[in-house]
């Protein structure tokens, strides 16, 4: 018998530098795998050699899809799938193309263009924001004008709170389109376009599904918990798992599937982004792909499996997948990830205070992403965080209590920095 062939389409952060890795739980279930390039050019934040060496091969798209075709179907696939936000239209593209499982390239743009993927959603009668995507200077100045209130602008096509921007003055909206169509973000050194959508108030949630032939299977909740800092309104500063049965998890599964189905989404993973607010549950956006970072880890010490292991049944074991598609998550330990916000930059000589954290009752560990020696940077999106601490326990007070600590003790005198070197003139 023959080893069944995926193909993994960009599969950068949310398939290969995590703890629970896609092309593993692929390669657990005696499935091998396929790295394809979707442009010989790499994302700017992917431009770090990537680990190959598991992959039976690595196919990089040159532009002539025809010829990509060709040297896919030497390996004979069962699926597509894509591993990040970078190679969803190409997935989509090379899926179709050979006629395997599929969400069509109809959808594509409103699976990666934030302003695109909210008007998909308003066009199917769900609640959507308030937008436009700004032609000029002269455009947002009259929608704010004429919108009033706190608005938020980004790139169509950014990622990880990267160039977002709060604005309360039309001032500020015309300073900050200014400012992000000029500039990259995380993906790309120039953003084709800034979308413009009213400041929606309510709690935000981060929806983990998987989709076999249209049906869809909610894997994971998390509560995110925010604050204002270093000049940012509504940084993250924790999330936490949401048990299945805990109000709102039914009015979010219900919405996230109805914009799945809003977006054309039957095949594969998808990281909903939801607000719920006192008209009900909005969408922020959506990526058509695997939670990235630590999350599917996170979510297999809380549940025993994540988004991924339900990837793999979506593809690979359908029966399985059907049989229990219907079936709640169940949060075995409660956990929580508590990022820790420096508001300062320079030189870190050390982290102050770290040895009560080392403490804590329900601390399961501590990430240092900057350490002692490096360059620290005040903290302005998910990418500038030094320190993760996350914190595990069966009691759900416990992890309350710790992270509530953290955040007492986290703040100016956390982080001790060196004495900046005096240059010596010889």
């Amino acid at each position: 018998m023959n080893t069944p062939t995926v193909l993994i389409v960009d599969s950068y952060s949310a398939t290969n530098l995590g703890r629970e890795s896609l092309l593993d739980k692929f390669n657990d279930a005696g499935v091998q795998c396929v790295r394809v390039q979707s442009s010989p050019e790499l994302p700017t934040m992917f431009q770090l050699p990537t680990n190959i060496a598991s992959y039976v091969g690595n196919i990089i798209h040159n532009g002539n899809l025809d010829e990509t075709v060709t040297a896919v179907s030497q390996y004979s696939p069962v699926a597509v799938i894509t591993g990040s936000d970078v190679g969803v239209e190409f997935a989509d593209t090379l899926s179709e193309r050979l006629s395997l499982p599929t969400n069509g390239t109809a959808k594509s743009i409103a699976r990666r263009d934030k302003y695109e993927m909210i008007e998909a959603v308003r066009d199917a009668g769900l609640n959507a924001s308030v937008q436009i995507k700004i032609k000029d200077v002269d455009h947002i100045r009259e929608w704010h004008s004429e919108l009033g209130g706190r608005v938020v602008l980004k790139p169509v096509r950014g990622g990880g709170g990267s160039g977002v921007h709060f604005c309360d003055t039309v001032d500020q909206s015309v300073n900050a389109y200014c400012e992000v169509i000029a500039s990259g973000n995380i993906y790309t050194d120039h953003n084709e376009a800034v979308v413009a959508q009213e400041y929606l108030v309510g709690t935000e949630y981060m929806v983990n599904s998987v989709s076999s032939d249209g049906t869809h299977h909610i894997c994971d909740i998390w509560q995110t918990n925010r604050l204002s800092a270093n000049n940012v309104l509504d940084l993250c500063g924790s999330i936490s798992i949401l048990p299945h049965d805990r109000k709102p998890a039914d009015t979010l599964c219900a919405y996230a599937n109805d914009v799945l189905d809003a977006l054309g989404i039957r095949f594969g993973p998808a990281h909903l982004e939801i607000i719920i607010t006192p008209k009900g549950p909005y969408l922020v956006e959506i990526g058509a792909r695997p939670a990235g970072g630590d999350l599917q880890h996170n979510t297999v010490l809380c549940t025993g499996e994540c988004q991924l292991d339900w990837t793999v049944d979506a593809y690979v074991r359908r029966e399985r997948f059907n049989n229990r598609c219907n079936d709640p998550y169940q949060v075995k330990n409660f956990y929580t990830s508590v990022a820790l916000v420096s508001p300062l930059s320079g030189h870190l000589s050390r982290y102050r205070h770290l040895d009560e954290i080392q403490k804590l009752e329900s601390l399961y560990e501590i990430r240092q992403l900057v350490k002692p020696g490096e360059k620290l940077l005040k903290t302005v999106d998910d990418y500038s965080y030094p320190v993760l601490v996350n914190l595990m326990h069966p009691v759900e007070e416990v992890v309350q209590r710790d992270a509530e600590t953290i955040r007492f003790l986290d703040g100016s005198d956390f982080y001790q920095l060196a004495e900046e070197p005096v240059a010596v003139i010889a």
